[in-house]
């Protein structure tokens, strides 16, 4: 009887261990094949900069290549519910931005509800907006800006795909300052910057990793950045805030899984993903797009995504903004 009970403890005891056993299994195995970061933007924009510094860091780091696969339209809907209807093994995997938030109340009938039916990895990093004016354009602040937006209204212009943190910083922006500067839906970011660079545009309210290059090579004008402070990629350049009192509107980016992917993979991309935020390199590179780094754990990193889409679901009603 003893020798029997003794065996029963010893595989009870490898029963209890197994989970654990096939849990760091798992962790230790992955990834075994290329990565797909599913971004739904076009080539050049400003979270495509951000996710092939990311991508090639996960790459170094995990020892597999991350393929950065760009999946651009319907302000970013096309790549979320690619990644919501892939198998939740970890090898696809979202690039998310802030339009991700906006987008739960801007479209009334998506085909998935982002907080429900994905899984927060990592946030990357805060980023500003840059409110920037062709060269054309006789003005060089926000309270110029203000000004002609007043005595011209319906004059100027901005180009933004309908969703995201582009068109929703001019729009607070409008609300705020008591302006109407008009929005013109463009499909492709990068199309608007080329035609605010080209004078068919003349206002810009984008991510500050689209637009600085522009104005560090004289094509564009900065007037401000969106953040309630300045921003150290830009020392000089004010914050909107300074002359419209509470205005601050700024991009996030992180990475998010399908539902139900392991959370040992999670764990391990959001420890890749935190050491390559404390990377001096990675960080010099970010800092220079005018990137803060967002470490965290994935609790933390939707616990703000759930906050971000509380705040842009009230701009977005109070402005009763619909789809084109």
């Amino acid at each position: 009887m003893k020798f029997a009970r003794r065996h029963f403890l010893r595989l009870a005891a490898g029963a209890a261990a197994f989970p654990a056993a096939s849990r760091i299994a798992t962790a230790q195995a992955y990834p075994s094949r290329p990565v797909h970061l599913i971004l739904g933007y076009a080539p050049g924009s400003a979270p495509d900069i951000v996710a092939r510094l990311f991508g090639q860091w996960l790459s170094q780091r995990l020892d597999q290549q991350f393929i950065i696969e760009n999946r651009p339209g319907a302000a970013s809907n096309i790549g979320a519910e690619a990644v919501v209807r892939a198998v939740p093994d970890g090898y696809t995997l979202l690039y998310s931005t802030t339009a991700n938030a906006i987008n739960a109340t801007l479209y009334e009938k998506l085909n998935f509800n982002f907080i429900h039916d994905t899984a927060p990895v990592a946030g990357t990093i805060r980023v500003p907006n840059l409110v920037a004016v062709n060269q054309s354009l006789p003005i060089n602040s926000i309270p110029q800006l203000i000004a002609y937006a007043k005595a011209n209204p319906g004059r100027l212009n901005f180009g933004a795909p309908t969703g995201g943190t582009v068109l929703l910083t001019g729009v607070l922006f409008n609300m705020m300052a008591g302006v109407s500067i008009v929005h013109v839906p463009y499909s492709n970011q990068m199309q608007a910057v080329t035609d605010l660079i080209a004078s068919r545009m003349q206002v810009s309210f984008d991510a500050m990793p689209t637009t600085i290059e522009y104005v560090r090579a004289g094509e564009l004008r900065a007037l401000a950045v969106t953040t309630a402070t300045r921003s150290p990629a830009l020392p000089d350049v004010p914050s909107v805030g300074e002359f419209v009192p509470g205005y601050d509107a700024s991009s996030w980016h992180g990475v998010y899984a399908p539902r139900n992917t392991p959370a040992e993979v999670i764990e391990r991309l959001n420890t890749a993903i935190n050491a390559g935020l404390a990377d001096p390199l990675l960080k010099e590179r970010l800092a220079g797009l005018g990137g803060t780094v967002a470490p965290g754990t994935p609790t933390e990193f939707g616990r703000f995504v759930a906050q971000e889409t509380e705040k842009w679901a009230k701009v977005v009603k109070f402005a009763g903004l619909k789809p084109d």
